[in-house]
């Protein structure tokens, strides 16, 4: 595992075990607690997910379309097969509906306007693209890396209303140290099993892009969460989740002979019938435990511009390379 695994898989088990379920706009309770905090460098470790599979695609077409776009315009993701907006998502007629997840039926509703089809409203890139800030930061970074006022708010109070969803990661707070690029990272609100993963994956790749057109080298990332919570509903995918740490940290004391053993038993069972979710983990775990290679980001480096790195559906100029994972868990979404 990650050393991002253990601290996540640390954070899930206190909210499970000392968090207070609350409940909240959406309709399906959380277990919350108030505060958490992260520490990754990465010059160490790029932090992505073992415990399940990140579809890393998925995260960096996202912050290239906030930060690099800077577009609301959830169609832009259509077109790189990227739905992970389409719950907020303004309808054709601009009016923008929640239903409820179990009946589908009709919960609310607001009308924001025919201009803004298609789009989650004035939210992330919108603001960005309004007050120019990518391209003060860059500016910043690169011509006056002292300042102390490197700093990104998405939370504009003005464009609140006229947001399907403000900004969740609303704030970042950027320094040049030493030759490394550092960012500290604001969340005012964590869905940790769907969000944070995805988040910090992220936002590792967006630092290490500003910094690689900046001639700097990617440094450090400190993580800020204002209410870090786990929906009821995903408690069983939680708990799937801290068991794989479990297991792995079992397997991890077998000699290599034993686990080339099981590894062949589980092999041998899956070619004469199906695998149970588990064993099929436990062979990827083997896997990660035999031939341990650690993921890394690779960023093309001809790029010296960051609105000229490929955003395509293929992505050629950013991939993550040599991830391994222990397979897919599937949390519900909660609008």
């Amino acid at each position: 595992m990650t050393e991002f695994d253990i601290e996540y898989l640390k954070l899930c088990k206190r909210i499970l075990t000392e968090g207070i379920e609350v409940e909240n706009r959406t309709g399906t309770n959380t277990i919350k607690i108030p505060s958490y905090h992260f520490h990754f460098d990465l010059s160490k470790e790029f932090p992505i997910l073992q415990t399940k599979q990140l579809f890393f695609k998925n995260a960096i077409t996202e912050i290239l379309w906030i930060y690099q776009a800077q577009s609301n315009d959830v169609r832009w993701l259509h077109e790189r097969n990227n739905h992970i907006w389409d719950e907020w998502m303004i309808d054709s007629d601009g009016i923008y509906r929640t239903y409820d997840k179990k009946t589908k039926e009709l919960i609310s509703e607001k009308n924001f306007g025919i201009e803004f089809a298609g789009t989650i409203g004035t939210a992330y890139g919108w603001i960005l693209d309004r007050y120019k800030l990518v391209d003060y930061l860059l500016d910043t970074i690169k011509n006056n890396p002292k300042d102390r006022r490197a700093v990104i708010s998405l939370w504009q109070n003005e464009w609140l209303d006229t947001a399907v969803l403000p900004s969740c990661v609303w704030s970042t707070e950027w320094d040049v140290t030493d030759g490394k690029l550092n960012v500290w990272v604001h969340q005012r609100s964590c869905d940790v099993p769907l969000g944070l993963p995805f988040n910090v994956t992220q936002y590792a790749t967006l630092v290490t892009l500003l910094a690689q057109v900046s001639g700097l080298k990617p440094g450090t990332i400190d993580w800020s969460i204002k209410d870090a919570h786990i929906y009821v509903d995903q408690i069983d995918g939680v708990n799937i989740q801290l068991k794989r740490g479990e297991i792995y940290n079992k397997l991890q004391k077998d000699s290599v002979l034993d686990l080339k053993r099981l590894k062949q038993k589980l092999e041998d069972k899956e070619f004469a019938t199906d695998l149970t979710e588990e064993e099929k983990s436990k062979l990827k775990m083997i896997d990660i435990i035999l031939e341990p290679e650690k993921a890394y980001l690779w960023v093309n480096p001809d790029i010296t511009n960051f609105y000229e790195f490929d955003n395509s559906k293929e992505l050629k100029d950013i991939k993550v390379k040599q991830y391994k994972h222990m397979g897919k868990i599937k949390f519900p979404i909660t609008q």
